[in-house]
């Protein structure tokens, strides 16, 4: 039965630490059990074996070096966070201030935002909190509120149904068929009034705007 590429690795990953540190004719007992079980040829086998856990890297034809991926041992870096608790608490307050834009319109406009929010004491920042809030880009702004974004987000945004009852009696025209430099071609919706909260009554405005912008309907 043929051995599956994550047997076979699991097998080497077992074996290698006894084969480095063997002599040379124990190398070839191990050797020759690795061939037959995994049908590897005895000179990639040894190979393998011998470079397990190691940093290898291969010359290409263009003469850079290139390193292997399967033979690292992944290290996990512990890198201390530059935004913290304190710049995320401050890029929070700023972004509901400012009606939460997303963050190609939030960073660039940083600078002048901090600027009126301090003078107007609404907001107090430290020398080195400031300096990453001004240094910031827009997708580390996007990636930190994230999860800010989905409280917000609303199940329900539209309350309009399609009706089916007057469908097949009024001509529907479409796009093609608008002549925008007479008035009467008309888009409508209805615009609920619930606060984002759609229990209970509310009410509703309907919609109208013509398409022709120099007049409007009522």
């Amino acid at each position: 039965m043929e051995l599956t590429m994550n047997t076979r690795r699991e097998i080497i990953k077992k074996m290698a630490p006894e084969y480095q540190k063997a002599t040379k004719k124990e190398k070839r007992k191990i050797l020759d059990e690795l061939v037959h079980l995994t049908g590897y040829t005895r000179t990639y086998a040894s190979w393998l074996l011998s470079h397990h856990r190691r940093k290898v890297y291969l010359t290409g034809r263009n003469g850079k070096k290139y390193r292997v991926i399967g033979s690292i041992t992944k290290v996990k870096r512990n890198r201390k966070k530059i935004y913290d608790e304190e710049v995320l608490s401050s890029l929070k307050k700023i972004w509901l201030i400012f009606d939460c834009p997303c963050g190609k319109r939030l960073a660039p406009s940083l600078p002048w935002m901090i600027k009126k929010l301090e003078k107007h004491e609404e907001l107090v920042l430290s020398q080195e909190v400031k300096a990453k809030l001004l240094s910031i880009s827009p997708a580390t702004v996007d990636r930190l509120l994230q999860k800010e974004k989905r409280k917000l987000t609303f199940t329900f945004r539209s309350y309009t149904k399609p009706g089916t009852l007057l469908k097949h009696q009024i001509p529907v025209r479409t796009f093609a068929d608008w002549d925008e430099k007479r008035p009467g071609f008309c888009e409508m919706d209805l615009v609920a009034h619930d606060g984002g909260n759609p229990s209970g009554d509310f009410c509703q405005t309907l919609d109208v705007t013509n398409v022709n912008c120099s007049r409007w309907l009522p």
